[in-house]
Order: C-alpha cells, then structure tokens, then sequence
C-alpha cells in the first residue's frame, strides 16, 4: 500500500479515502456533459471532432484511474491515474495547438516538444517530491498562463476561458500541494478539493475547443 495522502494517514482498505475517491465522480460529469454537447453538436463526429471525443474518454478515464488509485493505493493504481492524465495533457496540448492557436506541421510539434523540455528539465533540478508532489504540474500550469496571455493579446474569443481555466488550475494545485501540510488541522485533508476544481477546469479546457470546432464550423458555412 502507498501512502501519500492526509486522509488515507496510514489506514489500508479501499474505503480509506472516501473524498479523494469519490470526488473523482466529478470528472465522469464532466465527461458526460461534454459528450451530451458533443453528441448534440450539428456537424462533429469522428471525422472532424475525433480529437475532441478522445478528449473527453480521457477525462472520463482521469476519473477511472484515479478512482482506483486512492481506492487502492497500489502502483498499478498510480500507472492508472498517472498515465490518463499524461495522455490528457499531451493530447490537449497538440488539439489545442492546431484548433486555437493555428500551429500547424512545423509550429505544433515545436510547441509540443518546448512543453516535454519545460516537464522533463524541471525536474532534472527539482525534486518530483517537491511541493506535495505537485511541482510536475508546474509547467502545464505556465503553458496555461502562456496560452491566456497569447490570447488575450490577440483578442481571441476564448481569452476569458482559458484565463478561467488557469486561475482554476492555480488554485487547485495549492489544495493538492497544501494536503499534507494541513492535515494536523484538516483530518480530511485538501486533495478531494483538487479532484473537484480539476474537473471543473478539464470541462472548461474541452468545452473551449468545442467552441473553437464549432466557430470554425459557422465560419466555413458562411463561406459558402
């Protein structure tokens, strides 16, 4: 058993983290609303919008994995709940490169490698330990701020999302880095409050790519 979470405080069982494991419910939601919208969406399916029906499998699967994992607490729970959100943000990263930001061949993977040299060298003079185990979102959580101010800069209609989105990452990733630090006071720790505000922020994410397929959509219409 691995522990590494305020509520769990030593206890085995699968019910030793009943927050943490089930606020992941929060992400199937999420998931499913998504999809509602997509399946309701004149002119997406798997042709046009594939990335964005991956998209939200995988926010469903962060909520699976990570269920498992603070119900478990074994290392293939963690290869669970570690390896859905890694495909997330890579997944993301190159969707919301080629659809918002309009990189193409040459600009998408730069932008996606400049992020694996920000994760990967980060940690080469940080400990992963460090912050809770919290500073390997650092660089995803800069990316965000980057993209936000980009788009704001250029007055992008989907500036204020992707504002939105970060500040809910930032505050987030405080809940998740504070859990351990707090437990003296807070039995139940802060985690459950970083699965809750995670998946607020992963429907924002989604949900402005689908507004961004669906601006492209009208635009082609009006063109015709």
């Amino acid at each position: 058993m691995l522990d590494v979470y305020c509520e769990r405080a030593g206890a085995a069982g699968f019910w030793a983290e009943p927050l943490n494991a089930l606020t992941n419910l929060a992400f199937i939601v999420a998931a499913a609303v998504v999809g509602l919208r997509l399946a309701r969406a004149s002119g997406l399916d798997w042709r046009n919008g594939w990335d964005l029906w991956l998209l939200t499998l995988l926010l469903a699967a962060i909520g699976v994995g990570s269920g498992l994992w603070h119900s478990f607490a074994t290392r293939w729970g963690l290869l669970a709940d570690v390896l859905s959100i890694t495909l997330f943000i890579n997944l993301y990263l190159l969707s919301f490169g080629w659809r918002v930001l309009g990189l193409r061949w040459v600009g998408l993977p730069l932008l996606w490698l400049g992020y694996q040299v920000a994760s990967f060298g980060l940690l080469t003079v940080v400990s992963p330990d460090a912050l809770n185990g919290s500073v390997g979102y650092l660089p995803a959580l800069a990316f965000l701020l980057g993209f936000a101010w980009w788009l704001r800069r250029t007055q992008h209609p989907l500036w204020r999302a992707v504002a939105v989105a970060a500040m809910l990452f930032a505050v987030s990733l405080s809940f998740r880095t504070l859990d351990m630090a707090l437990c003296a006071a807070l039995p139940l720790g802060t985690h459950f409050m970083w699965h809750l505000l995670n998946a607020a922020l992963l429907f924002v994410l989604v949900n402005a790519l689908v507004d961004a397929l669906r601006r492209q959509g009208t635009r082609a219409v009006s063109t015709t």
